[in-house]
Parts: structure tokens; sequence; C-alpha cells
């Protein structure tokens, strides 16, 4: 059974800069305390078949993970699938940006976890715990972008 969450945010910075921000997901620790370190293939500007892979830190344990942008329509969606093998996934997540006025973007950010073996266990504390950090995790995304 998969679980979703989302968290949206209005940044003061136009559209297509807090696009290039989330594309350019190397930019993720920045926002993000769990991943501890990220790397992205091939080199250069992101797009479909960008391949991004981290070290994280849940619950006090690190795992590998390998996110696939699947959906880059700039300025305004991305779409991403996680293809390593953990037991908790993300079998899809993105993000999407709406332009508020030149200066001002609303983005939302949104994930479906689904567990795997013992993670099927897990998945429901794991989204629990997504759900009720999602609008903070919108508020960390703002606070970057802005201080980019």
């Amino acid at each position: 059974m998969a679980h979703g969450f989302s968290g949206s945010a209005v940044i003061d910075k136009p559209i297509d800069q807090v696009f290039a921000f989330l594309a350019e997901g190397t930019n993720d620790p920045k926002f993000s305390p769990r991943v501890q370190e990220i790397r992205k293939t091939p080199a250069g500007p992101s797009g479909v078949g960008t391949i991004f892979e981290s070290t994280v830190k849940d619950a006090g344990m690190k795992s590998s993970r390998k996110f696939e942008i699947t959906v880059f329509e700039a300025p305004t969606k991305l779409r991403w699938v996680e293809r390593s093998k953990n037991s908790v996934t993300v079998p899809e997540g993105g993000y999407d940006l709406e332009a508020i006025s030149d200066t001002q973007t609303k983005v939302t950010i949104h994930n479906t976890l689904e567990g795997h073996g013992v993670g099927k266990l897990l998945v429901g504390f794991a989204a629990k715990a997504a759900v009720k950090d999602a609008p903070a995790f919108a508020l960390r995304i703002k606070a970057a972008v802005e201080a980019s």
C-alpha cells in the first residue's frame, strides 16, 4: 500500500530561478538534512534521464538512494522515480511550480512512499513522519531557494 504526502510554500523568487534550483538536485542537502551526500550523472544540465545518487540518514540508519528524473517541463513540473531497492521507496514524486507574480513562486512537493519486505511494516510510520514534516520541509525549500 502506497502512502503520500505533500507540502507547499510561496518563495520570493521568480519561477525560472526556483525551477533551476530544484532541477539541480545536488542542492537537496541545503533543505533536506537527511541527505548526507549526493551526486548527479551525467554532468551538465538536468533533464529526463538524469540520475541522482545519494546517501541519506533516516532514523539513525544510512542508505543509498538512486532517483531518475522522468518528467522535466520547465518551469512548472519535475517528476522522479526511485530506482534503488530499499525497504521504503518513492515510486513517484515531484515538484509543481506556479508563478504567483514576477517575483513569487508557489512550489508544491509531493512524494508517494511504498514499503517492500519489512518496509511494508515501516512505511506507515515513515509516511506519518513525512506528513507531519511536510509543511516544515516546504519552508526549508523556501529558505534554501531564497538564500541562493
